[in-house]
């Protein structure tokens, strides 16, 4: 396959994903950004979220959540298969190992080149939502307050662990399953089995890496710069406040959102990868 069309065919898949399921997302940043107990449950946040700021509040901060989500799975993809052609042996096969290996290091790109910035201001702008002031008139208005502050890559090192760790786990769990399914039938996966194995691989993905996501959130909140010396401080931070348990705090939109999340990102891929060779 073409570089140009893993790019597009990740952007296509990015950007369909995000939209789909960013309230999923902005609650779990609300759940992980309260430092009380004001909301207990992920289904009570979104209850609150609807009722006091009506529907467009579920998609406060979507804007630069979006074209991130368009980038970073166009980047991530891009760079997920041209490693991975990279560590096939002379067979042409490739290990769990090195699948592993080729989507950390696709995590690690794409946390640095675009999710980063883009997710430094998406959790500023929920958090600005949820204060009884607000600071930021818009997403433009959030990106020149930050860029002044120097503060757009602040949090890049566990965003870039977490992606790492992400990517990792998702691309191995869905490409080994993957190969099941094509060894066991003897033909390439249909949409509705991508749509299986990369909701499957979400599942896995959420409980191997909540606690980066949650120290992440933490990192690029308003309040951060006050309040953690560094990434290890504010996990301690977090667990002296809450428990160990405070660690997997907004797990549950997580789940739903990576479960689909995985499921829409990788049927949307494969599916645009089809188009892409049938036109070749």
């Amino acid at each position: 396959d073409a570089p140009a069309h893993s790019l597009l065919a990740g952007v296509v898949a990015g950007a369909v994903e995000g939209a789909a399921t960013y309230p999923t997302e902005l609650v779990k940043t609300k759940m992980q950004l309260q430092t009380t107990h004001k909301h207990t449950s992920a289904l009570g946040c979104f209850r609150h979220t609807l009722q006091t700021q009506g529907p467009q509040g579920l998609y406060r901060g979507l804007t630069p959540m979006l074209i991130g989500n368009a980038l970073k799975a166009g980047v991530r993809f891009l760079t997920y298969d041209t490693i991975k052609e990279q560590l096939r042996d002379p067979q042409g096969r490739l290990t769990m190992p090195r699948m592993m290996c080729a989507g950390m290091c696709a995590g690690i790109v794409e946390g640095g080149l675009v999710v980063a910035p883009t997710e430094a201001l998406k959790t500023r702008l929920i958090h600005d939502h949820c204060m009884p002031k607000q600071r930021y008139s818009g997403a433009m208005d959030c990106l020149r307050e930050v860029l002044r502050q120097g503060g757009l890559y602040r949090g890049v090192g566990p965003v870039m662990a977490r992606q790492g760790a992400n990517s990792c786990v998702r691309f191995a769990a869905y490409d080994s399953l993957k190969q099941a399914v094509v060894g066991a039938t003897g033909k390439q996966v249909t949409g509705m089995q991508a749509f299986a194995l990369g909701m499957c691989a979400g599942i896995i993905t959420v409980y191997a890496t909540m606690p980066l996501d949650v120290v992440k959130t933490r990192m690029q909140s308003l309040s951060a710069a006050g309040a953690y010396r560094s990434s290890v401080h504010c996990a301690v931070s977090v667990v002296r406040q809450g428990g160990i348990r405070a660690l997997w705090s907004g797990a549950t939109p997580r789940l739903a959102r990576l479960m689909f999340s995985g499921a829409i990102v990788f049927a949307v891929y494969e599916q645009t990868m089809k188009l892409l060779r049938g036109k070749q």
